[in-house]
């Protein structure tokens, strides 16, 4: 027997020890076998080695049981070794089937219209998993590495690559699409995830994302016709005239395009400004300094740098209130009336507002709301406002802003299914009605929004200007964005929305998440908790029928419980989906009120968010019953992003975090802690803390004498 039989024989024997599919197992150990012999992957075959000695088996074959998936935001995950991880290889095959791909769908003008690379701060330095005395293919390796990996692969297929130079935002890569008229660009970033995750974005000649059926054209090109990646020296390439470096000239281009979005002249509000490590600090920063807002940067988080290493828990995700801790103190040290983050990619934008005195978080669904009436009434005194106006949205997003369409007279296409790219698909119809002009606002709930004609993406700059420019005209009245939100609130109702997740890892996760959804859409569901549901949609049906595509089928993996009316609501409801990028099950809960009184505001809110409490606990009880997992109450006051089997790890552990107390050195006491608790990653203390304290009554590390 062979070294490499040899060690897909303990890889079968060690798979057999895990309570998964038999398919992932033949699956993962198929792949391993190709890895292991074929000259192609010969550079990671000294770290297969190390994980098989070092029985990872169910790292291992997480990594090995499937390619990484295309999701709603493209291919995205953990950077490592296998085919479900982000490496030079992976990226290099979806780049060779991307070119097969696009030489089919455009022919030569593929090659001479060429396509855009951009990509952004992030570098993999999570390498605990592997062998450091060995070769490793992974470490250290950048946006920029993955940017030039897939280069050469472009350039030696004949299609001409126009390569930033520097780090750029994801809606400068959209804009840069338009702008050159290329028939296609590639994002590398993994957004707003951890920093062990890398993954590249996949664009068409609009500037926005593939859907369906075309992505799934795509992924089966990279997945079932890539026999061999043909490469290219990137020195050969430029000298051929198949790469050509970009930057400045767009970049004026791309800022003026932003600009143009203005629609008041007001900028009075002073900015402290968060590119949470990002590249922000090429969009939306300069973009607002040229128009002459006082916009101050962050000391602590405006360091281009892929380990997010002051943002807490070192997730770089405006969506997650904890991304402004460390911006609140400089805010506060500058007298900001407003602090505005951005993730690393620049897309999806977040703001906190000084208001009586404190800092208020609005979150995305609260910020498109904002939006949208800010820009109806902008339009109507500039007497641009008209019956063929029109706002559009996804399904989840707030339907208060349907509300806000409807009763100012424009149309709102509020239906749509999750992902920035059916928002682009459904512009690219208006231009092709020659109805751009039409358009007012793109937004969805995960605080993405657009704005203009000159891309097809979400971007955070157009939505900073457009919110720095109301927080101007509001300051100049004595108000804030939260009083705004709070008369749109009296005006048309109060809509309360509400997103958790259960996070379910690896190739048992997708097989649980999997479970969840198969029972919700098999079995009839009468109640959740004391709610009466009234009707299940599932988006599976409906046309068109059948699915366009395996990555329709995916993306429709929708179902919405619509609960029956209490006394002051309008509509309650439950929607669920798989993510499309992330290991998750999310749960959005919106519930929508009626008109009140400005002065009511509290109750009115206040009642809304009872509901919605009382139906997150019942719902999310369910979901784990399904799964047979008994979830203890205090479970709810864990950080809502940790895992689920971190979170049960957590409660298995408590109390022998508290029995700490009784060991007599301190600083044996806190190594003993940071033992305990580091399965949970940065800032541990914090994403436990409140579930600590309501069981001993104080926090932990005041309980243990550690503060």
């Amino acid at each position: 027997m062979d070294k490499y039989q040899t060690l897909i024989e303990k890889a079968k024997k060690g798979f057999g020890t895990l309570d998964l599919p038999d398919s992932f197992k033949t699956d993962a150990l198929e792949r391993l076998g190709v890895w292991l012999t074929d000259d192609m992957f010969a550079d990671y075959v000294p770290q297969i080695d190390h994980l098989i000695a070092s029985g990872q088996w169910d790292f291992l074959l997480d990594s090995f049981y499937q390619v990484i998936p295309f999701g709603t935001g493209g291919r995205r995950g953990l950077v490592g070794v296998g085919p479900n991880r982000i490496n030079p290889w992976t990226i290099q095959a979806s780049a060779q089937g991307h070119s097969q791909y696009l030489i089919k769908a455009h022919g030569a003008s593929a090659r001479s219209r060429g396509l855009v690379l951009a990509y952004d701060v992030r570098r993999f330095t999570d390498t605990g998993r592997y062998a450091p005395d060995r070769p490793n293919p992974v470490e250290d390796l950048d946006c920029r590495q993955l940017a030039e990996a897939a280069a050469r692969v472009y350039a030696a297929n004949g299609i001409k690559v126009f390569l930033f130079e520097g780090t750029r935002s994801t809606p400068e890569l959209s804009f840069a699409i338009r702008h050159l008229n290329a028939v296609s660009g590639c994002m590398f970033s993994a957004s707003h995830n951890l920093p062990t995750d890398n993954g590249k974005k996949v664009y068409d000649q609009y500037g926005g994302q593939l859907v369906p059926p075309h992505d799934q054209d795509l992924v089966d090109e990279v997945t079932g016709n890539v026999s061999a990646i043909r490469t290219m020296n990137l020195d050969a390439a430029r000298e051929k005239g198949l790469l050509e470096s970009i930057g400045s000239r767009v970049d004026a281009a791309y800022h003026a395009a932003v600009a143009g979005l203005q629609l008041s002249d007001a900028r009075g509000v002073k900015l402290l400004y968060s590119p949470l490590h990002g590249t922000g600090l090429t969009s939306v920063y300069p973009v607002l300094k040229a128009m002459g807002f006082d916009i101050h940067l962050d000391p602590a988080t405006a360091n281009p740098s892929g380990a997010f290493e002051h943002v807490t828990f070192n997730i770089p995700n405006p969506e997650v209130i904890q991304s402004f801790d460390t911006a609140l103190p400089n805010a506060d040290a500058i007298g900001a009336d407003v602090i505005m983050s951005t993730d690393p990619d620049a897309d999806r934008i977040g703001i906190m507002v000084r208001h009586d005195g404190a800092w208020k978080f609005l979150n995305g669904n609260e910020i498109g709301i904002v939006l949208t009436e800010y820009a109806i009434d902008q339009y109507r005194k500039k007497g641009r406002l008209t019956p063929n106006n029109v706002i559009i949205k996804t399904e989840v997003t707030a339907s208060l802003i349907d509300t806000i369409a409807a009763e100012n007279g424009i149309d709102c296409i509020g239906d749509l299914l999750v992902g920035f790219k059916y928002i682009g698909e459904r512009m690219n119809r208006l231009e092709a009605e020659g109805r751009q002009d039409d358009f007012i606002l793109g937004t969805e709930e995960s605080h993405g929004f657009l704005m203009g004609n000159y891309a097809r993406d979400k971007d955070a700059a157009g939505a900073a200007v457009w919110l720095a420019e109301l927080a101007s005209l509001l300051k100049a009245d004595g108000r804030t964005l939260v009083d705004y939100l709070d008369r749109i609130y009296a005006k048309y109702g109060y809509c309360h929305n509400f997103l958790t997740e259960i996070r379910l890892l690896g190739a048992r996760g997708i097989g649980r998440i999997r479970k969840i959804m198969d029972h919700l859409r098999e079995n009839e569901i009468r109640a959740v908790g004391d709610f009466a549901v009234s009707e299940k949609i599932d988006r599976w049906q409906g046309e068109p029928q059948p699915h366009l595509s395996r990555t329709d089928t995916s993306s429709r993996n929708v179902l919405i419980l619509k609960l029956a009316d209490l006394p002051g609501t309008r509509s309650i409801r439950i929607t669920v989906r798989p993510s499309g990028t992330e290991p998750k099950f999310k749960i959005y809960i919106e519930v929508l009120g009626r008109p009140f009184d400005l002065s009511a505001i509290e109750g009115a809110k206040a009642s809304l968010v009872d509901v919605q409490k009382r139906i997150e606990r019942a719902f999310m009880a369910d979901c784990y019953a399904i799964l047979n997992v008994d979830f203890p109450e205090r479970g709810f006051l864990l950080f809502w992003q940790l895992p689920l089997d971190d979170k049960l790890k957590y409660f298995e552990i408590e109390e022998q975090i508290a029995g700490l107390k009784h060991v007599a050195d301190a600083g044996e006491r806190k190594q003993q802690l940071d033992g305990l608790l580091a399965f949970l990653g940065a800032n541990p203390v914090q994403k436990v803390d409140r579930a600590f304290d309501a069981r001993y009554g104080t926090g932990m590390l005041a309980y243990l004498g550690l503060e």
